[in-house]
């Protein structure tokens, strides 16, 4: 956000900012994948180009944030994003966004999509988690499924919160369906991430590794 490295509480509070990108980069060295939000282009409020295709130049990474066309998603492949999360454009008042979706698919590729599933209080919520939609995630992710490889799922409530997640959460989605999924919002202890790894859900982590709560050793132990 604002061409730094950020950490939001819910999407709205700025926590801290993280160190200059290369330098972030460096401590994530042996991760497998690096998770990359421009929050300003979710927000509708510009965006960090530059600084986003620097970090996929350097690092195996998904990217998302104001992917609301098939341009956009194109763009972003060319810019060296691995995979693309689409959010807000996912979805209608009533569901899935099929048409634009399909052109999306048609754009990059199925396997190159990811797409968000941000919920607050039960609910789905879109345009920078702002505005809330009137059907859950389990309601939705199977019609999902033909047009993405994966979902990440952020259950917002306790997002940068340090507070812990919603593990039940997470086993219900994991029962809807067989795709990949990825787990972000509030996973704060060793024990969290090992409990999601034996749901086969992967653990996005935030403010639990920039505040030092969680030991990037150990978590790199952890990685199968």
């Amino acid at each position: 956000m604002d061409g730094k490295v950020v950490q939001l509480i819910q999407g709205r509070e700025k926590a801290l900012e993280g160190d200059a990108p290369l330098a972030m980069l460096e401590r994530f060295a042996g991760f497998p994948e690096i998770q990359v939000i421009d929050l300003d282009a979710a927000m509708g409020r510009g965006a960090n180009d530059d600084l986003v295709q620097l970090l996929a130049a350097h690092a195996k990474t998904r990217i998302g944030g104001g992917v609301r066309t098939a341009a956009r998603a194109q763009t972003l492949l060319a810019q060296g994003a691995h995979r693309i999360i689409v959010g807000t454009a996912a979805f209608t008042a009533t569901g899935a966004n099929r048409a634009l979706l399909e052109e999306i698919v048609g754009a990059v590729g199925r396997e190159r999509i990811i797409v968000a599933l941000d919920s607050r209080e039960g609910r789905i919520v879109v345009k920078g988690w702002q505005q809330a939609m009137t059907f859950t995630a389990e309601e939705v992710i199977q019609s999902l499924e033909p047009y993405c490889s994966g979902f990440l799922c952020t259950y917002v409530d306790k997002e940068g919160m340090m507070q812990g997640t919603d593990l039940d959460w997470f086993r219900r989605l994991r029962a809807a369906t067989s795709h990949e999924i990825t787990a972000a919002g509030g996973i704060t202890t060793l024990d969290d991430v090992r409990q999601l790894q034996a749901m086969n859900v992967h653990a996005a982590l935030g403010m639990a590794i920039y505040t030092g709560r969680l030991d990037l050793r150990e978590l790199r132990q952890m990685i199968p």
